[in-house]
């Protein structure tokens, strides 16, 4: 089951959407620049589903911080960078009025050929949205959010359309989400869960497979753990995602 107050924020998050629908531009949405906001649906708020699958091992250089996950080649959304033609720069315009040059920017290589550009500022709008309304509720679910992934395109939509939001992308670098994680890309630390369900367990693993460490929450409160030095593999599973200790929360 999603954590319930995920649940709820889904709940908030839908009914914001819809209200949005049916207002005029308020200055901060496509809308504002002139764009027609196409029908939404309600997005989805982030958090532990209950099947998870396990990421590919990461094999990244000691200490270097890992970057949020991002989706599949050809799988891209409206808010990802445009895989196949894309529309000039010079050629982005919405239906009437303009955007801004914020917008422009943000627009850059992400509009298709033949895709409505309002679409595309919608989507990343609409990113900037859910990260506003997840670290008002709970910081550490929105950094988890972007760290795996479940609140697509973030990094660039921050970048572009809400920079207020940089600490949590960058926090998220540093976030190890459910899975497996191996040999140069663990680092040494503390590191709490963030909205763990009551099935997260995790265990650490030394050289030759030796159990360093295990556990599991039960409870689906929050944990802390340490991984030493001597840790080569750590397995995470059903706590969604650690947030490193001492980070600002």
């Amino acid at each position: 089951m999603r954590n319930p107050f995920l649940a709820g924020a889904a709940v908030v998050l839908t009914a914001a959407a819809l209200a949005a629908c049916g207002s005029s531009a308020d200055g901060n949405g496509p809308e504002a620049a002139g764009a027609q906001r196409p029908a939404a649906s309600g997005p989805a708020a982030p958090g532990p589903s209950a099947t998870t699958s396990t990421p590919p091992e990461t094999t990244d250089t000691p200490g270097t911080p890992t970057a949020p996950a991002t989706e599949e080649p050809g799988s891209a959304g409206p808010g990802a960078a445009a895989q196949g033609p894309r529309t000039p720069a010079g050629e982005i315009t919405p239906a009437t009025g303009t955007f801004t040059e914020k917008q422009k920017k943000y627009l850059e290589d992400r509009v298709p050929k033949g895709m409505d550009p309002a679409a595309v500022l919608q989507t990343g709008q609409e990113t900037c949205d859910k990260l506003r309304f997840l670290v008002k509720a709970d910081r550490d679910t929105a950094v988890a959010a972007v760290a795996t992934g479940e609140i697509k395109d973030a990094p660039a939509a921050v970048a572009g359309l809400c920079p207020q939001h940089q600490d949590l992308v960058d926090e998220a670098a540093y976030t190890y989400p459910d899975g497996t994680h191996t040999g140069k890309a663990l680092r040494p630390g503390v590191y709490r869960s963030a909205s763990p369900t009551p099935s997260c367990s995790w265990q650490i693993e030394g050289a030759d497979g030796k159990e360093l460490a295990s556990g599991a929450s039960g409870t689906g409160e929050s944990r802390k753990i340490t991984i030493p030095k001597s840790a080569r593999t750590f397995t995470s599973t059903g706590c969604y995602a650690w947030l490193p200790e001492g980070a600002k929360g």
